[in-house]
């Protein structure tokens, strides 16, 4: 794989500045940098002067701005009308941030909780969200997690019919999937259609639990999911989502095997 569809989450390093993340990523091979969407990282609402203190560090470093691990949506199911207007100018925010960054994408939360009934409260904030991102050219991708209507294949997909946007989706995660007991294949083939971002990852599910491995070392086939993706002309970026405790190896050393293994697929 080309290294330059290859970026990494700067999540597992969230309680260090975002100039020592980068750093990280370029010293392991990876020039685009998935950002953690909280402080230190990149602010909720953030400043014109915190932006442009993020570019440069970008462009002195040399790691691009791909996506931004943000958290608007969060409110658009609430029964508080001001609290959802406050959401949206999140939303709006976010993605005027990452245009101005140079992000294809940022990460949205599908209201709160897991039950399907907010879809229809949800989807016409969703809809104003993805038409005011398709002018600023920025994908909105809700990432599947447990907790969340997202970690559920069918939920995904009424809800992106719903929108009816290709500029909203799905931030496809097979590990998180596995992880909720959900088969990642299967649920490729349920919402393929409406897949705008990647993380990758690897664990092993047993009956003693679910553990996090390093990538290629566990229940997750990297090729597969790969092979896949370029099937049906994925054309963003592969987030290594480096998450492994460092008493098992730490980020400064442990993303640079990873990169060796995406590369290879």
């Amino acid at each position: 794989m080309d290294i330059q569809r290859i970026s990494a989450c700067t999540y597992v390093m969230r309680e260090k500045p975002y100039e020592y993340a980068l750093q990280v990523l370029a010293d392991s091979g990876v020039f685009r940098a998935d950002l953690w969407g909280r402080e230190p990282h990149f602010p909720e609402l953030p400043t014109d002067e915190q932006l442009t203190a993020i570019e440069e560090a970008s462009a002195s470093i040399g790691v691009a701005i791909a996506n931004i691990g943000s958290y608007p949506g969060a409110e658009f199911a609430s029964d508080d009308g001001e609290a959802r207007a406050g959401e949206l100018h999140k939303m709006r925010v976010t993605i005027d941030a990452a245009k101005r960054l140079g992000a294809r994408s940022i990460r949205v939360m599908p209201g709160r909780g897991e039950d399907p009934a907010i879809i229809d409260r949800i989807a016409p904030l969703m809809a104003e969200s993805a038409a005011y991102a398709e002018t600023a050219g920025v994908y909105l991708g809700m990432e599947n997690h447990g907790g969340s209507i997202a970690g559920s294949p069918q939920d995904v997909l009424r809800l992106c019919e719903a929108v009816g946007s290709k500029h909203f989706g799905v931030l496809y995660e097979p590990c998180n999937l596995w992880h909720a007991g959900v088969d990642y294949r299967e649920a490729f083939d349920v919402f393929s259609d409406w897949i705008v971002h990647v993380h990758i990852k690897d664990g092993i599910r047993s009956d003693d639990g679910f553990e996090r491995v390093h990538l290629g070392h566990g229940d997750i086939d990297p090729a597969w999911v790969v092979g896949a993706l370029e099937g049906i002309g994925y054309d963003g970026d592969y987030a290594l989502e480096y998450e492994l405790p460092p008493e098992i190896e730490p980020v400064e050393t442990g993303l640079r095997k990873w990169v060796e293994v995406l590369s290879a697929v």
